[in-house]
C-alpha cells in the first residue's frame, strides 16, 4: 500500500498553474449598516438562494442550487477548499491506495462528533456509502459503477476500506461528496426500510460546523453554530439560507441589507449595480462552470446530427457574450472548461449562421415539429440564454416553446428520458476537480438518468472515459480528455457556450469569504460579521 496523502496535495499544487487563483480568505472593511442590518451584527447571517431547498436529506440531492445545507450541516472524508481546488483531509486524516488502484483505506480521524454528541466512527461512514447507494439519489451515480453494497468494510472504529470493482483515478477526489450521517440516529428514525428518508428530509442527522434548528421547503433554513466541531467553533452563531426566486428581490434586499450575501447568478446589469453600491464587495474568481444546453439524443429530431448541428448554429454566441453578459465570460467551444487540465486549444466550435443552420436542416430526415426550450426560474441568465436561442430557431424555420419552471422540478425531470426537456439551459459546475467532472458526467453512457441528461451515447466516447479512468498518470489521462471533447464537438452532443467567472456578492461588513468553485462559496464556517 503506498500512502497518497502527499500525491493528493502535489496534484493540487500543480493545477495552481492551471487555474488562476481566484478570493480565499478575504478580509472585508467594515462600513456602517442601515437598520435592517444592525441586527446581523451580533453573528448572524442571511442568505438569499435562487433554488428552493425542498429537503435537507445530504443524500437526496448533488447540485450546487442546494449545496449551501450539506456543506454546512454536514461532513465528508475529505474536502475541496480554495481556488485553484486542492482536496484535503477532513474527517479522514489520511488514506492509502493498493497496488492495483482497488482498495482505498481511510484513517477517521478521532474526536469527531455528531450533533447530539455520539462518536462518529467507521460504522457510520459504512452505513452512508450503504444508504447513498440504497436510495439511488444525489450523488449515487459517482459511486453505483465502482462501489457493490456490502463492499465496504469498518476494519475498526476508526479505519473503513472501501473495495472497489476497477480501478478509479477520480475515487478520492468524489470522497468529498460522501456525507456522513448519523447511522444510530437513522436507523431509529426508519419507516418500512426507508433509510430514514422521510424523517431526515426535514431533520438532522449531522456532524458539520452548524446545526439545522428550522427548515420551511417554502423559505429555506436556519441552522446555528456547532460548538463541538473538530475543526472548532464556526465564526457566525447563526445562518439563515432563505429561498428568493426573484433576482431583484435579492439584489433590493441585499442593498437594504434584509441579506448580507446572495448566489452570483444573475444578469450582468443586476452585477454591475452591485458593483456601484459603496456597502457591497463583490468578489471575483476565475472558475470552472461550463454553461451549455441539453439536447435530447434519444428524441427525433435531435437523434439526427444534422439538426443538432442547426441548433448549434442558432444561437449567437458573439451576442450573448459580448452584449447581454458585457464580456464577462470566456466562449467555450467544448465539454471540459478552459482552464481545466485535458481542455484542448484546437476545437473551433460552432458560429451564430442562420444560412448553415438551414443547409442542416435541409439533410435532416425525420419530419420537423415544435421543441420545447426550458429554462430555470431563479436563474435569470438560463431563461435569457432560451429566449434567445428561440429567436435564432425562428429565424431557420424551427417552431420552438420556451418553458421555465424551478431548479427542483428541473433536476426530477432530467433523471427521467421520458419528461425531460428537447433541451434545457444550465450550468455543470465543479464536484471534483478534474475533467472527469465534466466530460465524464456529462457524456458517458453510464451517466444515463444522472448527470448525462441529454441522453448523448457514443462507443468511442465511452471507451475513451473508461481508458482515462483506470490511468492513474494525468500525462496520460490528458490526450484522451482531449480527443472526447474533440469527437463530442464534432458530434454536436450538447450546445456548450461559455465558462463562467464567479461574482460573490457580500455586504462589507461580512469577513472571511472563501472561494472555491467546489460549493461556490457558500461553505460559512469562515466567516464573520463585523
Amino acid at each position: 500500500m503506498q500512502d497518497v496523502m502527499r500525491a493528493a496535495s502535489a496534484a493540487g499544487a500543480g493545477r495552481r498553474n492551471l487555474l488562476r487563483a481566484g478570493v480565499a480568505g478575504a478580509a472585508l472593511g467594515a462600513l456602517g449598516m442601515p437598520g435592517a442590518a444592525m441586527a446581523q451584527s451580533r453573528g448572524r447571517i442571511a442568505f438569499a438562494n435562487g433554488s428552493a431547498y425542498d429537503t435537507m436529506d445530504p443524500h437526496a440531492t448533488f447540485d450546487v442550487g442546494r449545496v449551501a445545507y450539506r456543506l454546512n450541516l454536514y461532513d465528508g472524508l475529505m474536502r475541496w477548499l480554495g481556488n485553484p481546488p486542492q482536496l484535503e483531509p477532513w474527517l479522514a486524516e489520511s488514506f492509502t491506495v493498493s497496488e492495483d488502484g482497488k482498495q482505498y483505506v481511510f484513517k477517521l480521524r478521532q474526536g469527531a462528533k455528531f450533533h447530539d454528541g455520539t462518536d462518529l466512527t467507521a460504522e457510520d461512514v459504512v452505513y452512508s456509502m450503504e444508504r447513498i447507494l440504497a436510495v439511488k439519489k444525489g450523488a449515487y451515480p459517482l459511486f453505483a459503477t465502482l462501489v457493490d453494497p456490502g463492499s465496504t468494510k469498518a476494519r475498526d472504529r476508526h479505519t473503513v476500506e472501501f473495495n472497489l470493482k476497477a480501478a478509479s483515478a477520480i475515487f478520492a477526489a468524489t470522497t468529498h461528496d460522501i456525507y456522513v450521517v448519523n447511522s444510530a440516529l437513522l436507523k431509529r428514525n426508519e419507516r418500512d426500510g426507508d433509510w430514514g428518508q422521510g424523517w431526515i428530509a426535514r431533520n438532522d442527522a449531522g456532524s458539520g460546523s452548524y446545526i439545522l434548528r428550522r427548515f420551511d421547503p417554502a423559505r429555506g433554513f436556519l441552522a446555528q453554530r456547532f460548538d463541538g466541531h473538530f475543526k472548532g467553533p464556526a465564526g457566525l452563531q447563526e445562518i439563515d439560507f432563505r429561498y428568493v426566486a426573484e433576482v431583484n428581490s435579492r439584489v433590493l434586499g441585499l442593498i437594504r441589507g434584509d441579506f448580507q450575501g446572495t448566489d452570483p447568478y444573475m444578469p450582468q446589469d443586476q452585477i454591475t449595480r452591485l458593483q456601484g453600491d459603496p456597502n457591497m464587495n463583490v468578489m471575483e474568481a476565475e472558475s470552472t462552470r461550463l454553461f451549455y444546453a441539453t439536447m435530447h439524443h434519444k428524441r427525433p429530431p435531435f437523434n439526427d446530427i444534422n439538426f443538432r448541428k442547426a441548433i448549434c448554429h442558432c444561437f449567437d454566441y458573439d451576442g450573448w457574450i459580448n452584449n447581454i453578459l458585457s464580456g464577462s465570460v470566456v466562449r467555450n467551444t467544448h465539454v471540459i472548461p478552459n482552464p481545466m487540465w485535458g481542455a484542448p486549444t484546437d476545437v473551433a466550435g460552432y458560429t451564430f449562421d442562420i444560412d448553415k443552420a438551414k443547409w442542416y436542416l435541409g439533410r435532416v430526415q425525420a419530419p420537423l415539429r415544435e421543441i420545447t426550450v426550458a429554462g430555470m426560474i431563479g436563474y435569470e441568465q438560463s431563461m435569457q440564454a432560451a429566449a434567445l436561442l428561440q429567436n435564432g430557431l425562428t429565424r431557420a424555420g424551427i417552431q420552438s416553446r420556451l418553458v421555465n419552471e424551478p431548479w427542483p422540478v428541473v433536476s426530477n425531470k432530467m433523471r427521467d428520458p421520458e419528461q425531460m426537456y428537447d433541451m434545457l439551459f444550465l450550468w455543470r459546475s465543479t464536484y471534483y476537480a478534474d475533467p472527469h467532472n465534466w466530460a465524464g458526467e456529462l457524456l458517458a453512457t453510464e451517466r444515463h438518468r444522472g448527470g448525462n441528461a441529454s441522453y448523448y451515447s457514443n462507443p468511442e466516447v465511452d471507451s475513451l472515459l473508461a481508458r482515462a479512468l483506470a490511468e492513474s498518470d494525468q500525462a496520460k489521462r490528458k490526450p484522451l480528455y482531449e480527443q472526447v471533447a474533440r469527437i463530442t464537438s464534432e458530434d454536436a452532443a450538447a450546445l456548450f457556450i461559455h465558462n463562467t467567472k464567479w461574482y460573490g456578492p457580500f455586504r462589507k461588513n461580512v469577513q472571511g469569504v472563501r472561494f472555491c468553485p467546489i460549493g461556490d462559496g457558500q461553505e460559512m464556517r469562515w466567516l464573520s460579521i463585523t
